[in-house]
């Protein structure tokens, strides 16, 4: 498959997460009452989704694979890191709005996510 080619996949993927996540997160939001119950399953839930999308489709993968998984969950990790410096220390500090600095990292995660699932989530197990 060609990159360009993947990185398309790749975005409609990431899309598709996205507004899943937006309407999972009302709807539970309105049937728990809660904003931590309903961000906890539907985040968890996108990640899954985004797991199977992204594999299967964009990269693919074979979907049992317990080390690959692991990066994955490494790589959402990764992200939750940047994204809260980005918000918590380098937006503050450059005085730049909460919907700059939001804006900031919708262009940067993605691209951050990109280079780690092609170079490490991805990997092929017998490369380093």
């Amino acid at each position: 498959m060609s990159e360009r080619r993947r990185i398309v996949r790749f975005a409609v993927v990431g899309v598709g997460v996205a507004v899943y996540y937006i309407l999972a997160y009302l709807g539970l939001l309105r049937l728990f009452g809660s904003s931590w119950v309903a961000n906890f399953l539907a985040f968890g839930s996108a990640i899954l989704i985004q797991y199977v999308g992204q594999t299967s489709w964009t990269f693919e993968k074979k979907l049992a694979v317990p080390a690959q998984f692991g990066r994955f969950l490494c790589m959402i990790g990764i992200g939750l890191i940047v994204s809260s410096v980005l918000t918590s220390v380098l937006g503050p500090r450059l005085n730049m709005s909460e919907l700059a600095t939001a804006g900031v990292v919708v262009v940067v995660l993605p691209v951050i996510n990109f280079v780690i699932l092609r170079l490490w989530v991805y990997r092929e197990e017998n490369s380093i």
